[in-house]
């Protein structure tokens, strides 16, 4: 059986991705963002996963996803246990991997109109 994937355009979907940068439809971005079915946050004030805040995570949580993909760049890069536990404070699960790893997983999510959201480190 062959399969083939639904591309719709009304959702965000991640087009490529290469070490710096993530394009979503026709936008190409280099700096740390968030991406849901329907939100972009382009200007998120993030820089890196090691220096990850709390206060930094509020535009996500607002959006109140169901899972959170971390897309750490080249390499899988853990947050702080206080960002982890707060994400299991909050029920929501979070999932770390590498940023093509977050873009497939992503796009798989989003279009099974699962509430997800990727937090995309493209220099990571």
């Amino acid at each position: 059986m062959k399969f083939t994937l639904d591309s719709r355009n009304d959702l965000h979907l991640i087009r490529g991705y290469a070490d710096g940068e993530v394009r979503i439809a026709d936008l190409v971005q280099r700096a740390p963002c968030i991406v849901t079915a329907d939100r972009l946050i382009l200007d998120w004030p993030a820089r890196d996963v090691a220096t990850l805040s709390l206060a930094q995570l509020e535009p996500l949580f607002a959006l109140q996803p169901d899972v959170v993909l971390l897309g750490t760049g080249v390499k899988q890069i853990f947050p702080a246990s206080v960002i982890r536990q707060e994400f299991a404070r909050r029920r929501i699960g979070l999932e770390v991997m590498n940023l093509g790893a977050a873009c497939r997983t992503y796009n798989i999510l989003v279009q099974e109109e699962r509430r997800v959201a990727a937090v995309l480190f493209p220099g990571g």
